[in-house]
């Protein structure tokens, strides 16, 4: 490829991997789209694209939605609970995250909630939620009329938003609950954590079928005490225990030596612990050691 189009792709790349890992839920999976993008990219007549920009989202967009065709065949056959891959964004890894509805765009909760979406719904839902495409757009992009975009996002958010009334909190209060939930884990202490949890809490758990994991969700404050105490008072040497940015949000990260083994994600809102979700699966840490 010429210098000037390999340095447009490149330019672009971090917005295009950000629009792919929101389409897929993987970072692998997103990183793979953005590849396959730059090859198209690479073997197209670019004296015949008048932006750039919307040809390459057009591309990848296109990339995740065959793909999630086949994803959804692969996560029904997936051992136990499937949730996203997470991605450290402390760095702007995601891009600019500066509004609670910019974090939530990102959250492991709502990109679990996102699998409930056809592919056109999800492609509609991100364009427009997280990237700010007017519908106009977005029937250029997926060649749809722009009414079938606005009721393919109308149904989407229904179905989204379906149960999420909630209200969170700032990221400094959560940060610091997170860090008192993290304490009373480690030393047993099961009463101390059950005032955390909400009365509907749920802990969902992937290994993936590679480690142990619970196979399906912990409901309940006294049982998610429990699974958590048992899980995070595990005497493995080398583990440390922190809480850091992760999918916009504060995470409780395991590691041993360094190397993550466990990243938990943790929703927090009107005060309490509302929902876990614990990533184990090694797969879906890769992409995660590597930040």
């Amino acid at each position: 490829m010429e210098q000037d189009g390999l340095r447009e792709f490149e330019a672009r790349r971090p917005r295009l991997f950000a629009l792919a890992y929101r389409m897929l839920g993987s970072a692998s999976e997103a990183e793979d789209a953005v590849q396959e993008t730059y090859l198209r990219w690479d073997g197209v007549d670019r004296t015949q694209i008048r932006s750039a920009e919307a040809w390459l989202t057009t591309a990848v967009v296109n990339v995740c939605r065959t793909w999630l065709v086949s994803a959804r065949a692969r996560r029904e056959r997936y051992t136990g609970p499937w949730l996203p891959e997470p991605v450290a964004t402390a760095r702007g890894e995601l891009g600019p995250l500066e509004t609670i509805e910019e974090r939530e765009l990102v959250s492991l909760a709502l990109l679990t909630a996102l699998e409930r979406l056809t592919p056109l719904e999800r492609a509609v839902f991100v364009l427009r939620e997280a990237f700010g495409y007017a519908h106009r757009e977005i029937a250029e992009i997926l060649d749809v009329t722009e009414a079938n975009s606005q009721q393919v996002f109308r149904r989407a958010g229904q179905r989204v938003r379906a149960g999420r009334a909630r209200f969170g909190i700032p990221a400094e209060q959560a940060r610091e609950l997170i860090e008192r939930f993290l304490a009373a884990a480690r030393e047993g202490d099961v009463e101390s954590l059950e005032r955390m949890l909400a009365a509907d809490v749920t802990a969902t758990a992937d290994g993936g079928g590679l480690v142990s994991a619970a196979r399906r969700p912990v409901l309940g404050p006294h049982n998610v005490a429990r699974y958590l105490t048992g899980l995070l008072r595990r005497q493995i040497p080398g583990l440390g225990l922190t809480v850091e940015e992760v999918n916009a949000a504060p995470a409780v990260v395991a590691r041993v030596h360094g190397a993550p083994l466990v990243v938990m994600g943790v929703d927090v809102a009107d005060g309490a612990v509302v929902a876990l979700h614990v990533i184990a699966n090694p797969d879906k840490l890769r992409h995660f050691a590597s930040s």
